[in-house]
């Protein structure tokens, strides 16, 4: 299957590192122009060599992420699909629940709801008035059952992920704008996640492998590969659904 995304421009958060990176790379290898959005500014600088237009700002703020939405439509004119990579544990892992504080809820919610919400409404306004539109949120298997990583937060930010996921398809489909979701299963795609890796210990390492049917970890190149698909023409009948990449799970 060819996937052409020639003449469209598509948003990635979260775009700096990871599967937001690997997400990028995807789309502007099937030919899209790209406007890649994160907190890291420093992050995104090498982009900017491969003709990718960066914009940086904390996404979970709305009036900048709204002012961000509204630079991108400026510059490039049109806005063909967002995907929202931007979220991750912040830096946290598990920890009993009377541990954790209010600055550490909040921070995990605003980076995988606020963010995803915000670019949301900043950008449908455009993708009505086209006609068509793809936005492709990147949940977790965290967002379907407990979360391996044993942070509340996540699993309940997840949670709350995929019900906007499914409430945006319902309310933005007669505009012609498709809204799913990709489910990663555990990727080493980062410090973070690499951090979480090693915080589990060789047991429980070996546990969650053998858990997978595949036997691997994903990969980030697994997940922009789903991610442009329903991006694409191919996926114009699919809306509302949240697709597992996860290697399979016994």
């Amino acid at each position: 299957m060819k996937i052409d995304l020639t003449g469209k421009v598509f948003a990635v958060t979260g775009a700096a590192q990871g599967i937001g990176a690997a997400i990028l790379s995807e789309l502007r290898a099937a030919g899209a122009t790209v406007a890649a959005m994160d907190i890291d500014a420093a992050g995104l600088a090498p982009l900017e060599a491969e003709g990718v237009t960066l914009h940086s700002g904390d996404l979970g703020n709305r009036e900048t992420t709204l002012a961000l939405c509204a630079e991108i439509l400026e510059r490039h004119g049109r806005i063909d699909g967002l995907v929202t990579s931007a979220g991750g544990v912040r830096g946290q892992v598990g920890r009993p629940l009377e541990e954790i504080g209010e600055a550490d809820w909040q921070a995990i919610f605003q980076a995988n709801v606020d963010a995803a919400m915000w670019c949301a409404q900043g950008f449908a306004p455009a993708m009505k008035a086209a006609g068509s539109g793809r936005i492709v949120t990147i949940s977790s298997g965290a967002g379907l059952k407990p979360s391996l990583t044993g942070i509340q937060a996540y699993a309940a930010a997840k949670h709350a992920l995929v019900g906007l996921t499914k409430q945006l398809a319902l309310e933005l489909g007669p505009q012609g704008i498709t809204v799913n979701s990709v489910a990663p299963g555990f990727v080493l795609s980062n410090p973070s996640t690499e951090k979480q890796w090693d915080a589990f210990g060789p047991e429980r390492q070996k546990q969650i492998i053998g858990g997978i049917h595949m036997r691997r970890l994903g990969r980030a190149q697994d997940i922009a590969d789903a991610v442009t698909f329903l991006c694409s023409d191919r996926a114009s009948w699919i809306t509302g659904q949240i697709l597992s990449v996860d290697g399979g799970h016994a």
